[in-house]
């Protein structure tokens, strides 16, 4: 692994409430280089509460606390709304789950794009244009500058992530975290998304953290995985070493993944144990 981007130590996300409080994240560590990590479980299993932790968007009233969250040396604990306006976007951003919730319904797509260039790197209307379109381009969309002047809605699912993609990258950032980034894309159109991120963190030297439950998709695209379950990573292994797993939880998933090229009569079934989560 290259040097140390991102260093997480003993992350807990509790959430308290009337019924008791419920601890999403679990003692999490682990670390993150110039590659691309990939954080696999099942829904609930805590990914994208520690994906949101890490740049600081926890939603009320969730209580997070670590020993330690480091990003490039720089101390992550314990900061302001107004340092996190400085960081986010400009050095670490993250791309959420489906571009229909996230895009402005009411702005256009070059607008949105625009407007991060403008706040981040604090150069001009016409700068911020320019970068932009190139921007569009290096997310393989055909037609930059008729994307530039569309609104979401008339985009696809597929054109919809590119753009968002867009929208997080044009500022160059050190850290992306891509949440389920390709879950609402058919194979085609995921596969052309993954391709266009592995050749930006490869080309940009990023730190890439995948959120995903597909553990198929994730094991040929990431260099690491970390396997969660309950809100604790059970698992850490080389993605072309996934085969050797030795959690049953991990072993459980592999097994329970349909395939191609072997005939069941059944998918297995996932036996969760209590005794992981102590």
């Amino acid at each position: 692994m290259s040097e140390i981007l991102l260093d997480v130590q003993d992350l807990n996300v509790s959430f308290p409430s009337q019924r008791g409080t419920t601890k999403a994240v679990r003692n999490a560590s682990f670390t993150l280089g110039r590659e691309r990590l990939g954080i696999v479980g099942e829904s609930g299993s805590g990914k994208s509460t520690m994906g949101r932790a890490i740049l600081g968007l926890t939603p009320s009233p969730g209580i997070v606390t670590a020993k330690k969250i480091t990003f490039n040396g720089e101390n992550l604990l314990g900061r302001s709304e107004a340092d996190w306006q400085l960081l986010r976007g400009r050095r670490m951003t993250m791309v959420m789950q489906d571009p229909k919730y996230s895009l402005n319904p009411v702005m256009k797509i070059g607008h949105q794009i625009g407007e991060t260039c403008r706040l981040n790197l604090g150069v001009t209307g016409q700068e911020a244009q320019r970068r932009s379109l190139a921007m569009l381009d290096a997310v393989k969309i055909r037609d930059p500058d008729r994307v530039y002047n569309l609104y979401p809605h008339e985009l696809s699912g597929g054109m919809g992530q590119r753009a968002m993609i867009a929208m997080m990258l044009v500022a160059e950032p050190d850290l992306l975290i891509a949440d389920e980034p390709t879950s609402a894309l058919d194979v085609t159109v995921q596969n052309e998304v993954l391709r266009i991120l592995d050749a930006l963190v490869r080309d940009r030297g990023m730190g890439l953290i995948f959120i995903s439950h597909n553990l198929t998709v994730v094991s040929s695209f990431c260099d690491r995985i970390l396997v969660m379950y309950g809100g604790k990573i059970l698992e850490e292994c080389k993605a072309k070493e996934l085969h050797h797993a030795k959690h049953p939880y991990t072993q459980a998933l592999i097994a329970a993944a349909p395939s191609l090229y072997e005939r069941r009569a059944e998918l297995a079934t996932v036996v969760r144990n209590p005794e992981w989560l102590k």
